[in-house]
């Protein structure tokens, strides 16, 4: 067994961290923005444009793809699940439970630029990749100079 220097401002920190998320979750609440802030974790996303699309990459390690709801309602995108605990374990033999388990849901607005008809959603390795078309007349078009 590797021995490890014990760190007490390490476990403060990771403590204060938790704070500040269960506090921004209630006070922020009521505030309108892109996420609707409900339950106890939310999972992180990567959001990037390219030239056809808008895509969402949200990490969701160890949830069940029947666990997961992806919809979208009146120009906005709903993401929303839940991660389960899993009960092979029992509490008493855990060392440590730093992953959060329950129900989550993220939501995003959508640009009038998306062609809400041909969303697109698949999971691999953990990772929850949303595609969200451009409408071909949003699409920048290259125009030909010609030399005369």
């Amino acid at each position: 067994m590797a021995l490890v220097k014990y760190n007490p401002l390490r476990e403060l920190r990771t403590m204060q961290d938790q704070m500040n998320r269960l506090l921004n979750l209630s006070w922020n609440h009521d505030l309108p923005s892109e996420d609707i802030k409900e339950g106890l974790w939310q999972p992180a996303v990567d959001i990037y444009e390219t030239t056809d699309s808008i895509v969402i990459k949200a990490e969701l390690p160890d949830v069940d793809q029947k666990d997961i709801e992806v919809r979208i309602e009146d120009g906005t995108l709903i993401l929303k699940g839940e991660r389960k605990h899993e009960d092979e374990v029992k509490k008493e033999n855990y060392h440590r439970i730093e992953r959060y388990f329950g129900s989550f849901q993220r939501s995003f607005s959508l640009p009038t630029t998306v062609d809400q008809e041909k969303v697109a959603a698949s999971c691999e390795k953990g990772v929850l990749t949303i595609t969200l078309p451009k409408k071909e007349e949003t699409k920048p078009k290259q125009i030909n100079i010609q030399v005369k």
